[in-house]
């Protein structure tokens, strides 16, 4: 859209950010003084030449008691009402067209589609109203249209211990009486109030009268919630006791697609509200300011709440997930006040009025956020009634896996290859994250479970082992599955201590000698007491359990990740895919460099490869794909040594198979690995793969499928040490012609490497051998040595628990946190 900015002052300059990327054309003032001067670059004009100027909307950028007379001015220039809005209506008009905050990691897609509701997972009266913790309630006025996924959205809670309060708001329409009839009698814990008429607040009002809990969330009936919003926003507030409300970020969707999320700025809702109506409020709370208010014309009730709230110096908690589905639709409050400048005018004087009492210092308890609150705190059990269980079909293992988070890479890869293969008539899975972070790939472990908890999103990290305690005992967990979490391997001692039944495992992907002197495998290593058994994904990673962390080699397997033989087949797969999109000769071979861009897959190491290369075959070109945080300097680095014909850059690819059916040979010289899934892909592809014999490529790589090449460079201090020895340089080099120009080799390594996925490291294959592993570890394994192990941690009280605590202050610590 674009605007025009009537007022220049310091109303305009105290709100500037707001307008950040959005297309000005002009700014308006009546000072004569002013006019022709600029701002930023854009010229103040008189409002005299709004008409030779192509605009869409002007918006009054002055103070409450300049506005009217500048609206009176506009009308008598004949600009219509309808396109003049005050600073409120912009941030309305704008902020739906708006992706926030994680947008700006232009990787990272939200998944839109997949809205809460759509079918329902949950079973029904599995649960008694008497053990509810938490009431939902709902106005329903005629809302038939939209309630059934309402009902399935709320149903399919996680979290079960809850009442529904549904309040029928004198509905006309009989058809949508007999809907909220049908859906509300299929479950105990929903029960109807019906009242006369009486509009959103007093339904909302009657909802937390009647509330049995001291926790109430407003929901309306046309709203969804993500099957995690209730217990994250339980615990929100469960570990805040001083705070009256916990919300979490929104999603619009339907007529408007978008994400919503601001910082906190008690100040700023005086002008804007940045919240949604839905949150778990305090019944105190509500009550002591007085609930919600009543007015003659509905109007944007919940952000006059919100304000009474700040009257009263209340503050709350932001979970950052964005667990709130909002309907935008074009009957909906918003889009009636910006239509309607009488109503949006009603609507202002109610608003600035509360915004008059409102406290704008108040500060939120934020997550994930840069200060750790209870860091020493000593780990107590959460506060439970033991009925709260929810009960397992027979014959049915429930695995909780705990990861650092959801991204693109060969862990996560093998994370959501495994979970996605797991027989789902006998196993149940959950997942937690213990690290911030977008979780790009959450929408497809989404695909699997609804049980996912980003614990950084809503907890402290003092809290997390609490919370997994908590969660094992109510889930009654089976097993316990740790890969790459810090947090997740300090658990396991205060773990193993409480839960004699439950089954400990670990999937190791390789040592870090340039990490914590091991990385995870150093972590795994000391973990061994307590742990039932251990994985790897090669076999150079189990010889260094065994050899240098004293594992005992029954308890060491090595389980290899494997690939999808169907989807990486050459034979599916059509080509030019890289020639189209880099605009190069179908003639020119292309040497694949696909990783993250980062140290440990020494990324420049392959520019001196391919400086080389150049000089004897310069038709070759190398295709880098991939992201990461070394991307823009490599980039700069191929400019400056004037590759860019023959190294080109195409940044992250979800289509990995067409590069790899472009592609002549795969590159891959990192300093660490444990077995590449990028070397995987390629020989599924049939496509050899000249790697560094680093971690277990070896178990993977040799000379019947490309070429292992010995890295001459120390893991542990050479981490991005950008001077390569030049006898390593040229080991490469000398690899990569041999294989351009021996065609019959070339041949037999391509179709070797076909041949030898097929044969051993298929996924199928790989997850046939995990539900083995499964099954055994829940059928014979001699739960007396955990019995053992849990009383001798028992003897040393709260040693466990603290080992914990002093392990998260360190990675607090390191990862930049405050204490406060």
């Amino acid at each position: 859209m674009r605007f025009l900015i009537f007022g220049t002052g310091l109303f305009y300059t105290n709100r500037k950010k707001c307008f950040k990327n959005k297309n000005i054309v002009a700014f308006l003032d009546n000072d004569s003084s002013k006019q022709g001067n600029m701002i930023d670059g854009i010229e103040i004009l008189s409002p005299k030449c709004i008409k030779n100027i192509n605009y869409d909307c002007i918006c009054i950028m002055t103070g409450s008691e300049y506005e009217e007379q500048i609206r009176k001015q506009l009308l008598e220039l004949d600009i219509p009402s309808e396109k003049v809005v005050d600073f409120y209506g912009f941030r309305m008009l704008t902020d739906g067209d708006i992706m926030a905050d994680r947008d700006e990691d232009s990787s990272w897609k939200f998944d839109f589609s997949n809205e809460p509701g759509k079918r329902l997972i949950k079973e029904l009266n599995q649960v008694s109203s008497e053990l509810a913790l938490i009431t939902v309630i709902t106005p329903y006025y005629n809302a038939g249209k939209f309630f059934e996924q309402t009902f399935r959205s709320v149903m399919n809670q996680t979290f079960p211990w809850y009442e529904w309060i549904i309040i029928n708001d004198g509905s006309t329409n009989q058809e949508d009486v007999q809907c909220l009839h049908k859906f509300a009698n299929m479950d105990q814990r929903i029960r109807i109030i019906t009242i006369e008429n009486g509009g959103l607040s007093n339904a909302r009002n009657v909802g937390f009268t009647n509330a049995k809990t001291e926790i109430v969330v407003p929901l309306d009936a046309d709203d969804l919630i993500s099957p995690q919003y209730l217990e994250c926003v339980y615990f929100g507030l469960y570990y805040n006791k001083d705070a009256s409300w916990c919300y979490s970020g929104g999603v619009g969707f339907y007529e408007m697609q978008y994400l919503w999320r601001k910082p906190w700025d008690a100040e700023e809702m005086k002008t804007y509200n940045s919240l949604m109506a839905t949150a778990a409020i305090r019944k105190k709370d509500w009550k002591e300011v007085g609930g919600y208010k009543t007015e003659k014309l509905p109007y944007s009730e919940d952000w006059r709440f919100w304000l009474d709230m700040l009257a009263l110096h209340k503050k709350p908690v932001s979970v950052s997930s964005y667990y709130f589905w909002y309907r935008r639709t074009s009957s909906g409050l918003l889009h009636a006040l910006k239509q309607n400048p009488e109503r949006s005018s009603y609507d202002r004087k109610i608003i600035q009025k509360a915004a008059e009492k409102a406290d704008g210092t108040v500060k939120a308890v934020s997550y994930p956020g840069s200060f750790i609150s209870e860091i020493y705190h000593k780990q107590e059990d959460v506060a439970w009634d033991d009925r709260r269980i929810i009960s397992k079909k027979k014959n049915i293992t429930r695995l909780l896996m705990i990861i650092p988070w959801m991204v693109m890479g060969g862990a996560d890869k093998f994370n959501l290859d495994l979970l996605s293969g797991l027989d789902k008539t006998k196993f149940e899975v959950s997942i937690m994250t213990t690290i911030p972070s977008n979780n790009d790939w959450q929408y497809r472990f989404a695909e699997i479970t609804d049980e996912i908890f980003h614990l950084p999103e809503f907890l402290d990290p003092a809290h997390y082992l609490e919370f997994v305690t908590y969660y094992i005992k109510t889930r009654q967990i089976d097993i316990l599955f740790v890969s790459n979490s810090t947090e997740g391997y300090y658990m396991l001692p205060a773990l193993r201590k409480a839960f004699i039944n439950l089954r400990i495992i670990d999937y190791v992907h390789m040592e870090e000698w340039y990490w914590k002197c091991g990385g995870h495998a150093r972590t795994s290593g000391m973990m061994g007491a307590v742990l039932n058994k251990t994985f790897v994904c090669n076999s150079a990673t189990r010889k260094v359990l065994l050899e240098y962390f004293n594992r005992a080699s029954k308890q060491v397997q090595t389980l290899y990740i494997g690939v999808d033989e169907e989807k990486f087949c050459p034979e599916k797969i059509s080509s030019g895919y890289l020639y189209k999109t880099l605009e190069i000769e179908r003639e020119r071979p292309v040497i694949l460099f696909p990783c993250r861009i980062h140290p440990q897959k020494r990324p420049f190491m392959v520019l001196e490869i391919a400086d080389r290369i150049q000089q004897i075959h310069p038709e070759i070109v190398f295709v880098v794909v991939g992201d990461g945080p070394q991307l823009e300097e490599l980039k700069g680095e191929i400019a400056k040594r004037n590759l860019e014909q023959s190294v080109m850059c195409i940044g992250r690819c979800d289509d990995m198979a067409s590069c790899y059916k472009d592609a002549y040979l795969t590159l891959i010289c990192s300093v660490k690995e444990g077995l590449a899934l990028t070397a995987y892909e390629s020989c599924s592809m049939g496509v050899p793969v000249i790697s560094s014999a680093v971690g277990g490529q070896g178990d993977l790589i040799d000379e019947y499928v490309g070429k292992l090449i010995t890295m001459r460079q120390k893991e542990d201090i050479s981490l991005d040490d950008r001077k390569f020895e030049e006898k390593e340089i040229r080991e490469y080099v000398h690899a990569i012609s041999e294989l351009l120009e021996n065609k019959e080799w070339y041949r037999k390594c391509s179709i070797n490497c076909r041949k030898r996925i097929v044969e051993k490291f298929s996924i199928k294959k790989m997850v046939e051998n995990v539900e083995n592993e499964l099954d055994q570890l829940m059928h014979t394994e001699n739960l007396e040595e955990n019995k053992k192990k849990s009383q001798e941690l028992q003897h040393f009280g709260y040693l466990a628990e603290e080992f914990y605590t002093l392990a998260t202050a360190l990675a607090v610590r390191e990862n930049g946190y405050n204490i406060m």
